[in-house]
């Protein structure tokens, strides 16, 4: 897989031209397959679509899924009714058996965020990447479309920029994406190949082309430095460097490290770097203090930690990922040996995942959040995490004082729900919860379910504390005193968020 060539793009727009008169989009997957099949091709599992796309005969866009997502062969006269044959031919996209051709790459149709049709061009049989169980050994394989390349690009800010830096583009997702709302991208990768696929993939998705460049870390754009720079790193922590698209070849979380602490001199001022990343759980440290730890100088943080697996789990997981399962069984127990010795010579208990965004913004206090949430969140997140940091801006600009004298309104589709034995006059507690965004609940007190209540942008936070204070017949002054924090709470979390208060 990792000697073949690939095609040529010259005449993508043709090819392009061809998908979509077959409707061979992801609408058009849909309808053809059938949700069960479709969602199962998304799993790498293609019994369901084989069977799906016998039932459509030998139509273009059958002809098409055959071809470029489950590897069967067509017949030349079946494919030339779907695409321009010759010209597929000529520029490598196919190769021909005696009456049959064959696909040469794997072309997934993908929706952008605007209902664009994209295609994303990946090697043979990796069209679904990462953790799926691909189970392939090429060092240089290039994997298409997975969960963590989709999570990367829901989260990630997608305001209008001058550039964009996709850091180890595979097959050019984030390239793709960032294309839409960035007047110049930049994709690198220490595998040639990947810039390859990536070229493929914009061409064929009609984007405009990015600056290519190999190499390791920021080592290829030396000094440059970009309003947006994302990345879905070969972040997993594994005993060498087997597989390029998924293990880094530093000790450790090293390469996630290293990633996060040399970002900063990379990103313009008030600029976003957006990564997915693995770190350690080390005996005796508290990962949240490791992962802080990396965030460079000058720069915001907010760090998610989504998900942890013990260390064998973690084993098992990326072990099924490259096939070793279905290898004979003391070769898989040799290398099962080796990851396990790897973290115990690093003392590591467990792996975290999960996302880590940086800004820009040289302030003297910067606010640094690393938090732990691995309860389902509404995807994209893109305008969650921009107004996550508005608030910070906006936290660290007003003292306790400026805090009431300011005006909040209750965030849209946040519900409250009292929680008390049937029929008590009073809730044991109350919870305000989220139903957008990332979807977060927390509980407070009367007090603050009441101030939270109230506020609609009409009264300063100081009067609403003093109108709630004659009601419950609390003294102001002592109301005021310790409300603030559970207001700063509310609004980091997103429950309040400051309006500018009514016109005098």
């Amino acid at each position: 897989m990792s000697t073949t060539s690939l095609p040529q793009p010259d005449r993508a727009a043709e090819l392009r031209e061809a998908f979509l008169a077959a409707g061979f989009t992801a609408d058009g997957l849909l309808d053809l397959l059938g949700a069960p099949a479709y969602a199962a091709l998304a799993r790498s599992e293609t019994v369901p679509a084989l069977r799906a796309t016998r039932s459509h005969g030998d139509g273009p866009l059958a002809t098409l899924v055959r071809l470029f997502l489950l590897q069967c062969p067509v017949p030349h006269a079946h494919a030339a009714q779907a695409l321009p044959v010759e010209a597929a031919l000529a520029d490598g996209w196919l190769r021909r058996e005696g009456d049959e051709v064959h696909a040469t790459v794997d072309v997934r149709p993908y929706g952008g965020p605007d209902g664009e049709d994209w295609f994303i061009v990946s090697d043979l049989g990796c069209a679904v990447g990462g953790a799926g169980g691909i189970g392939s050994r090429e060092e240089g394989v290039v994997l298409g479309v997975g969960g963590a390349s989709t999570t990367l690009a829901g989260i990630t800010v997608r305001t209008p920029v001058g550039s964009a830096l996709d850091l180890g583009t595979g097959s050019g997702i984030q390239a793709l994406h960032a294309a839409q709302h960035a007047t110049r991208v930049t994709a690198t990768d220490v595998n040639p190949r990947a810039l390859e696929f990536t070229r493929l993939t914009l061409a064929l998705s009609g984007a405009p082309e990015a600056e290519l460049l190999t190499g390791s870390l920021f080592e290829p754009v030396g000094d440059a430095t970009y309003d947006l720079i994302v990345s879905n790193p070969p972040f997993v922590i594994s005993p060498g460097a087997r597989l390029t698209y998924r293990d880094g070849g530093m000790g450790g979380d090293d390469l996630c490290r290293t990633l996060v602490q040399q970002a900063g001199d990379h990103l313009n001022p008030g600029g976003f770097a957006q990564f997915l990343g693995n770190w350690q759980h080390v005996e005796g440290e508290d990962w949240h203090d490791r992962v802080r730890s990396w965030v460079p100088r000058g720069c915001d943080a907010w760090i998610v930690q989504r998900d942890v697996q013990d260390v064998t789990q973690y084993a098992e997981l990326w072990l099924r990922d490259a096939g070793d399962h279905r290898t004979d069984p003391a070769e898989y127990a040799a290398r099962y040996e080796d990851w396990l010795d790897e973290f115990e010579s690093r003392k590591t208990k467990a792996v975290g995942f999960g996302w880590i965004t940086l800004r820009r913004t040289d302030a003297a206090e910067p606010s640094i959040v690393v938090e732990e949430w691995p309860h389902s969140v509404e995807q994209p997140l893109g305008e969650t995490v921009l107004a996550h940091f508005a608030r910070q801006d906006y936290l660290r600009e007003h003292d306790d004082a400026a805090l009431l004298a300011g005006y909040f309104q209750l965030t849209e589709e946040v519900v409250q729900e009292q929680v008390g034995a049937p029929g008590a006059e009073d809730p044991e507690h109350v919870v305000l919860r989220q139903n957008r965004g990332m979807r977060r609940a927390t509980k407070v007190d009367t007090v603050g379910a009441g101030f939270a209540g109230v506020c609609d942008g009409s009264l300063s936070a100081g009067r609403i504390l003093d109108a709630i204070a004659q009601l419950v017949d609390e003294d102001p002054v002592l109301l005021r005193d310790r409300t603030p924090e559970a207001i700063r709470m509310l609004v980091e979390q997103g429950f309040l968020e400051p309006v500018p208060g009514p016109a005098r």
